[in-house]
């Protein structure tokens, strides 16, 4: 028997081995070069600026809440003016603003008109009304009936939508069903 008769495969399995052994500390090398020249080695350069970073989070400090609710206008509303401009309006105002109490309801529509089966955003302030169930309801032949619709009160504020077919000027409002305070109303023209 021949010495070379059963080295070949052994001869091919040792360059097989060492040709991966070379290829790996090929990619090796290149992917370390890699990552230092893209700045992602672990070694970390103490005379580095901070405008060379890329982010900077600040410190967290306490910050002041708000002292009354977050209100936005419905479209179309403005505040009630300092001076006394007009005495029929300012006087139908002031009263109103006056009586109303602080656990009001103040409701708001995102759309005056809309067309037929479009949402219609209903979004409000309920101070004090934190985690309350609000029932939509809606002004149907000279009564307020529920609308199968219902907000929860977070951060005193809430939001929902409504779609509806019935054509013309539909009248909504939202009422706590735990103590039954009611909102304002607001007005959508569908069609």
């Amino acid at each position: 028997m021949d010495d070379g008769e059963g080295r070949p495969v052994l001869t091919g399995l040792l360059a097989l081995v060492g040709v991966a052994v070379a290829v790996g500390l090929i990619l090796g090398f290149v992917a370390l070069a890699g990552s230092k020249f893209l700045g992602l080695d672990s070694v970390s350069d103490s005379s580095q600026t901070t405008a060379e970073r890329s982010m900077y989070l600040p410190k967290p400090s306490k910050t002041q809440q708000p002292s009354g609710p977050l209100i936005t206008l419905a479209p179309g509303e403005t505040q009630a003016p300092s001076s006394s401009g007009s005495a029929t309006s300012g006087s139908d105002k002031k009263p109103t603003k006056k009586k109303t109490p602080k656990t009001q309801i103040s409701l708001s529509a995102g759309q005056t008109a809309v067309s037929p089966m479009q949402q219609i955003d209903l979004t409000g302030v309920y101070p004090g009304g934190e985690g309350a169930i609000l029932q939509v309801q809606r002004f149907t032949s000279g009564a307020w009936t529920d609308f199968p619709v219902t907000a929860s009160v977070s951060n005193e504020t809430f939001s929902t939508y409504v779609q509806t077919s019935q054509t013309g000027v539909n009248r909504f409002r939202v009422v706590d069903t735990d103590t039954g305070l009611e909102s304002n109303e607001v007005k959508v023209t569908i069609g």
